[in-house]
């Protein structure tokens, strides 16, 4: 390998590209039109524009990466995490256009990143499983009839991808079908594919997982474990290592079945098989993510194992530089440092970063994918950048955790620190008892949250493509719209004039709480509401957001399904 795309953007594509230029390797970023001057484009050695705005446009399209590919000369590709890192599609085509693919191999994405296929392969492992169907579910009416089998609560799950999304949990069987229709529509959105299955769902559970690499010929090193319990909507927000409170057994026992899992497909590269652990020391499998993880830095400092460059060797063919599990050293917490208002259920916030300030000292590592003035896209993931603290034992890095949050300075868009800031405080994180699960950070500390102050609007500048002749071709060239407009003469106030000025939003103003995409309408056109009630869902940061109804009358949608709306945008008025 010489050169390798960065299939992907923001804090991970940062990390790639830093990673390559140590390793002696070129790096080529690419971007959507909103990430013209993005951190990761900076940093990279060349960089390739993607034409689009939206995911499915940009980094969702294999065509379009593969054109970037051939057009930077890459020979290899890293997906990095989200997007297309476990889609089996993407890996064959970079493979049958002769570059390297950096992960696992096409057929072991099929069989582990489908989670169905991936019980399966886990119970010839022995590994202990929830009840759960055997294949993708036909319908929501499919869902429902597990759930009065086998008992609720349940939890429906995309069938692809990660990261909390495509994931719904329902406690009555009433709800079974809501989940189902949730959970298929987030997948859509995020992956691409809507396929769902359904499970018995532990209450009140850890999450646990376990780091492998594979040398793809069946012999598989675990690296270590993480705990990755402290989540919200079902996405992590903490993440430490080694696990805290596992007992050897229980920890012998992932680790053999993870190895197992990913040695029976010849598992290549950085992996990651997850479980969860009840309260009553009950293990069951949860899943396999084919790709590098958004925490794999706590387990790199525990380790001292570089988990990007071993995915760097393996794809040289080198296989991992450790043949057995490396000794854990010290204490590691990592923090996401998520653009998202706690204290309004932890609805997105993009907008621009007004001043930043880094923590720094001893054992502070600071991963991100943007710098003062940077924008927080309202198109893609709302993580900003992960915070990670090591020291020599799991107190110490508490304790260096919260000296480095009082550091930490974020303004202009809302952020989940004030969430961090009290998880270090609780004793039931903080004390060896460590008794917080799964739901626990919604169901005791959210109650307690205050609002923060709302992010300002910051859209991204439009893009126009204007045609060139340079060196006798024609080319496209994207400009934002500001600099054309100033070549013109214009200017955004006369274009907003020309347009009719936008009057205040009236009391009878169903506003937009995020700024996002009408996936649903809950309501019918002239429906009678009542106060609270769930009137529209909205997709932002691909994860949805209910819109209730702030007053009783009688519903006008102003907003379709597929409209784009702004934050406080009107898309709806309930008239009395």
């Amino acid at each position: 390998m010489q050169k390798i795309l960065i299939a992907n953007r923001g804090e991970i594509a940062v990390r790639i590209a830093r990673a390559c230029a140590e390793a002696g390797y070129r790096s080529v970023a690419v971007y959507a039109d909103q990430d013209l001057d993005a951190m990761h484009v900076r940093l990279a050695d060349e960089a390739f524009a993607l034409p689009g705005t939206t995911a499915a446009e940009t980094y969702l399209s294999i065509a379009a990466l593969l054109d970037a590919a051939r057009a930077s000369g890459a020979d290899a590709v890293h997906p990095g995490y989200g997007f297309l890192s476990e889609s089996a599609e993407f890996a064959r085509a970079v493979e049958s256009a002769g570059l390297t693919w950096i992960g696992p191999s096409p057929e072991t994405i099929d069989a582990l990143g489908d989670k169905v296929s991936a019980r399966a392969i886990a119970l010839r492992a022995g590994a202990p499983l929830a009840p759960g169907t055997d294949r993708p579910l036909a319908d929501a009416a499919e869902a429902v009839a597990f759930a009065r089998e086998h008992g609720v609560p349940v939890v429906v799950k995309a069938a692809f991808g990660g990261g909390g999304r495509g994931l719904k949990v329902a406690r009555t069987v009433e709800e079974v079908a809501d989940a189902f229709d949730a959970a298929m529509r987030e997948a859509v959105a995020a992956f691409g594919r809507g396929a769902c299955f359904i499970e018995r769902y532990l209450e009140h559970p850890r999450h646990v997982e376990v780091q492998v690499l594979g040398d793809g010929d069946g012999t598989v090193v675990v690296v270590g474990d993480r705990d990755c319990t402290l989540q919200r909507r079902s996405q992590k927000l903490i993440e430490e290592a080694p696990a805290p409170r596992l007992h050897d057994e229980q920890r012998a026992r992932m680790h053999a079945a993870a190895r197992d899992i990913c040695a029976a497909v010849d598992y290549r590269g950085a992996g990651t098989v997850e479980f969860l652990l009840g309260r009553d020391g009950t293990i069951s499998f949860l899943e396999v993510n084919t790709r590098l993880q958004v925490e794999h830095p706590v387990t790199e400092a525990v380790t001292g194992v570089d988990l990007v460059r071993e995915q760097f060797r393996i794809a040289e063919g080198l296989g991992p530089s450790c043949s057995t599990t490396p000794p854990s050293t010290g204490h590691a917490i990592e923090l996401r440092l998520n653009a998202e208002d706690p204290g309004r259920g932890f609805l997105p916030s993009p907008g621009r970063i007004e001043a930043l300030r880094v923590p720094a000292g001893p054992g502070i590592r600071w991963d991100s994918g943007v710098e003062a003035g940077d924008r927080v896209e309202a198109a893609f993931d709302s993580l900003v950048a992960k915070l990670i603290v090591h020291a020599a034992d799991r107190d110490s890095a508490i304790a260096r955790m919260r000296r480095a949050l009082r550091e930490l300075l974020v303004t202009g868009v809302a952020t989940v620190a004030p969430v961090a800031t009290a998880v270090l405080g609780e004793p039931d994180f903080a004390t060896a008892t460590f008794s917080v699960s799964t739901q626990w950070i919604e169901a005791t500390l959210m109650p307690r949250l205050a609002p923060q102050a709302r992010s300002a609007r910051a859209d991204a500048p439009a893009m126009q493509r204007v045609p060139i002749e340079l060196d006798g071709r024609r080319i496209l060239v994207g400009l934002p719209e500001t600099l054309l407009m100033a070549a013109s003469g214009a200017s955004r106030a006369d274009t907003d004039a020309a347009g009719g000025a936008v009057s205040a939003p009236q009391e009878d103003a169903v506003l937009a709480p995020v700024p996002g995409t009408v996936v649903r309408w809950m309501a019918d056109e002239g429906a009678s509401v009542e106060a609270g009630t769930p009137i529209a869902v909205l997709d932002a940061m691909k994860m949805e957001t209910v819109v209730l109804a702030h007053r009783s009358g009688t519903l006008v949608q102003r907003a379709p399904v597929g409209c784009d709306v702004a934050l406080d945008e009107a898309i709806a008025r309930i008239e009395r």
